[in-house]
């Protein structure tokens, strides 16, 4: 049994960022924008901070109060969307209610949208058109299936959640990999036999450690990108470690695992922006 775990993949994908950032006649720009104080928004926000340091890149940072009206926002966020000198922009989500987070996401332009959340990025996955930004978690997980060597043609992949943000999205890149993928929710009438069905489980559920060694057959490839906190306040995964590592032949932990990752994609698509306004100039 192998623990994939992120800061390997992590670490090749900076090499590479900093190898193809050297014929870059600017340095990429990253704008992280944050609306309150939310304690994974601040975490995130930092981990993006240090991986943009580790690269070379420069980062500003936009910090709005949790009460800041709608309109404020909105012209705020104009001006950032159309400042020339930012290559890219991070949104941290989700947004306070009162502020209409779909009229951002429809405004955001799509040459910067580094996470896949306009229209035009999400159409763009949904079409196999490689120029488009998938959201960084999503491609995270295909990062470290082909940094382990995995040829997904062919395989059967259970996706556990249906989100814009992971499942839909990484359902999307796996298919344009070959590979035959079930996508499981809520309403999934016999999860369990899906997943035991699959030779790759992504788990993404958002529930701490549902996927034990009953879901999964032997020498499952499984991919845990949940992020929960237990009773004692100890950060886990929607995959229970302990049980399903008596079945798997490759897992991920948590943390430590996918999320490790995502950042580091973060970065790459910051240089592809970087890379396509330099080519556009």
């Amino acid at each position: 049994m192998e623990v994939l775990k992120g800061i390997t993949v992590a670490n090749a994908i900076n090499e590479q960022i900093m190898e193809q950032a050297k014929g870059l006649a600017q340095t990429p720009k990253l704008a992280i924008i944050r609306v309150g104080e939310r304690g994974d928004d601040i975490a995130y926000e930092r981990g993006a901070t240090k991986k943009m340091e580790k690269v070379g890149f420069h980062c500003e940072h936009y910090t709005y109060p949790a009460d800041i009206t709608n309109e404020d926002f909105l012209q705020a966020f104009e001006e950032i969307n159309a400042d020339a000198s930012i290559d890219g922009i991070l949104l941290l989500r989700p947004l306070p209610k009162h502020i209409d987070e779909e009229k951002v996401t429809r405004r955001i332009a799509p040459e910067k949208d580094l996470d896949g959340i306009s229209p035009m990025n999400m159409a763009k996955i949904y079409a196999g058109d490689a120029t488009g930004f998938a959201p960084c978690t999503a491609e995270a997980v295909v990062e470290m299936l082909d940094y382990a060597g995995i040829d997904c043609t062919g395989k059967r992949v259970t996706v556990i959640g249906r989100s814009l943000v992971i499942g839909k999205p990484v359902t999307m890149l796996l298919m344009k990999k070959n590979a035959t993928v079930t996508v499981c929710h809520t309403r999934t009438k016999d999860m369990k036999a899906e997943c035991q069905r699959a030779d790759i489980v992504v788990a993404a559920a958002g529930v701490s450690k549902m996927v034990d060694s009953s879901y999964l057959s032997e020498g499952t490839i499984v991919l845990d990108v949940g992020i929960n906190v237990d009773a004692e306040g100890n950060l886990t995964g929607d995959v229970d470690f302990d049980s399903a590592s008596e079945k798997v032949s490759l897992i991920t932990p948590v943390p430590g695992g996918v999320g490790s990752v995502t950042t580091s994609v973060l970065a790459k698509h910051l240089l592809r922006a970087a890379q396509n306004k330099q080519h556009n100039m």
